[in-house]
């Protein structure tokens, strides 16, 4: 049966392989998790360190406006297309 890791021991794990203070042998030995496996956790853990420090208001920001651009899209073809009702339907155009 294959053992489940929480988040908090996969981190605890990775965080003890990037200090480097232990070989992956010893750190295998320890979480009784296989050395290929800590390479793997040890690899996200790095490449998640990048977007932790990102300016997430910068990208909240930047769909906010993609957000408020279709919608006004969305606006100006329902306008459109009541005024076209308005026209085509109104009491004055009837033949």
């Amino acid at each position: 049966m294959k053992r489940q890791f929480s988040p908090k021991e996969k981190a605890e794990v990775a965080l003890s392989a990037i200090k480097g203070q232990l070989t992956m042998s010893q750190i295998s030995g320890t979480y009784q998790v296989h050395p290929t496996q800590i390479g793997l956790w040890k690899k996200q853990a790095v490449s998640g360190l990048t977007e932790i420090f990102s300016d997430k208001r910068k990208k909240d920001n930047q769909s906010q406006e993609q957000l408020v651009g279709e919608l006004y899209k969305i606006i100006g073809q329902k306008d459109t297309e009541v005024a076209w009702i308005k026209k085509k339907f109104s009491p004055f155009n009837s033949p």
